[in-house]
């Protein structure tokens, strides 16, 4: 998916983007969901449409048949659209349509007559140059409706480790690390997942550098605390980390393998 000039649905003659490798699994994307329907569910339940698209889900439905029942949980009127580029994939996708669910053919410019309350892309700008994703981000945060949410970034293929950004109709506001925390030998493994916007400036004099850097030392602090559990550590990490950075989650979340910090604490030089 490329970032050319916005263009309305209505005007757009094909959809706007590439096709994607589309690699999906059952569950990959369970802690984004997790989070998501625990950040932004409050405001799903109180839209008069709570629209939510999984854009760019991949040449199997799962994520977006996941992502209805998870968002169920938290809006119980919410609907799923899902919206790919390749027309082979959205017509493999059609037998798993169901109340709630539908399939569109369709890329960024999200050709939908109403305005989401929720657009979720993950895994989709990984092939995409960093210097692609500003416009893309503006161009579906152009889309939501008002309060709405973008949620974007990357996993591994079985969802142990990920890490995405969440915008509103302003811009971005915030990184979410998560990990299952078996899975790590220290924080800063998270640097593969690291978002398009972010995977190239894991460089000294970068912030986002500096942020794993300062959370690998609070994880080595922390040892003591890992007779008690990789959990237990992770807290313990996070708790130190948010004396030098802006952490705006709380426990509850961090018992979940989460922390999530403040997008202007993380964001590029000069971005």
């Amino acid at each position: 998916m490329s970032s050319r000039a916005p263009r309305s649905p209505s005007s757009a003659a094909r959809p706007v983007g590439t096709v994607t490798r589309g690699t999906t699994n059952p569950n990959r994307l369970r802690r984004m969901d997790r989070w998501i329907a625990a950040a932004h569910g409050a405001a799903l339940r109180r839209a008069a449409d709570p629209l939510a698209v999984d854009l760019g889900y991949g040449a199997a439905p799962w994520t977006a048949v996941e992502l209805l029942l998870r968002l169920r949980t938290a809006a119980p009127h919410a609907r799923v659209v899902g919206i790919e580029i390749d027309p082979v994939r959205v017509a493999a996708a059609r037998p798993y349509e169901r109340e709630g669910l539908s399939f569109r053919h369709g890329g960024f410019e999200v050709p939908l007559p109403a305005r989401p309350a929720l657009i979720r892309a993950a895994n989709v700008l990984r092939q995409y140059d960093e210097g692609e994703v500003a416009a893309v981000w503006e161009r579906l945060c152009a889309r939501l409706a008002p309060g709405g949410l973008l949620v974007e970034g990357t996993c591994d293929e079985i969802g142990r480790r990920h890490v995405w950004v969440a915008l509103g109709p302003e811009g971005p506001r915030t990184v979410t690390f998560a990990a299952r925390l078996a899975s790590l030998e220290r924080p800063s493994d998270l640097a593969e997942r690291l978002p398009k916007a972010l995977i190239h400036r894991n460089v000294p004099g970068e912030p986002v550098h500096a942020f794993l850097r300062d959370f690998d030392r609070a994880w080595a602090a922390a040892a003591p605390y890992a007779s008690y559990g990789a959990r237990q550590r992770w807290i313990r990490s996070v708790r130190d980390l948010r004396a030098d950075w802006p952490v705006v989650d709380r426990a509850a979340r961090w018992r979940q393998g989460e922390v999530t910090v403040r997008w202007e604490a993380l964001a590029p030089r000069g971005a």
